[in-house]
């Protein structure tokens, strides 16, 4: 029966983790289910429902998608996650966002980035 301190454990860091994201210019926390639907509409290609880097699009992409699970990604801060979610990386699938997603769409996707980062399976 240890999933009752897990899911504690892990509702405690959700909490922290959406005081932390809130949208500077709106002061508002980061919404979970726009960020949800944002991810599946334009990330999930790549990295996969679960964020596992294992989306339909990553096997023919010549540098592999981020896998949020892996301790690599989750030792990036939100802000370096949030540049690369604006900016994109070079030499890189991962393509800017800035062009097409507001800079709330942009935190809200993090928050959901982060989340799934959580989750075991």
């Amino acid at each position: 029966m240890d999933r009752i301190p897990r899911i504690t454990g892990l509702i405690a860091g959700f909490s922290l983790l959406l005081n932390a994201l809130s949208v500077a210019a709106q002061d508002l926390p980061a919404d979970l289910i726009r960020g949800k639907a944002l991810y599946r509409n334009h990330c999930a290609t790549c990295h996969g429902q679960t964020g596992r880097g294992d989306g339909p699009a990553a096997a023919s992409l010549r540098v592999a998608p981020a896998d949020f699970h892996r301790f690599r990604s989750f030792l990036k801060s939100d802000e370096e996650l949030l540049r690369i979610i604006e900016h994109g990386i070079v030499f890189s699938p991962m393509h800017a966002w800035s062009d097409n997603l507001t800079e709330g769409q942009m935190t809200d996707i993090l928050a959901y980035i982060r989340l799934l980062s959580l989750e075991s399976n």
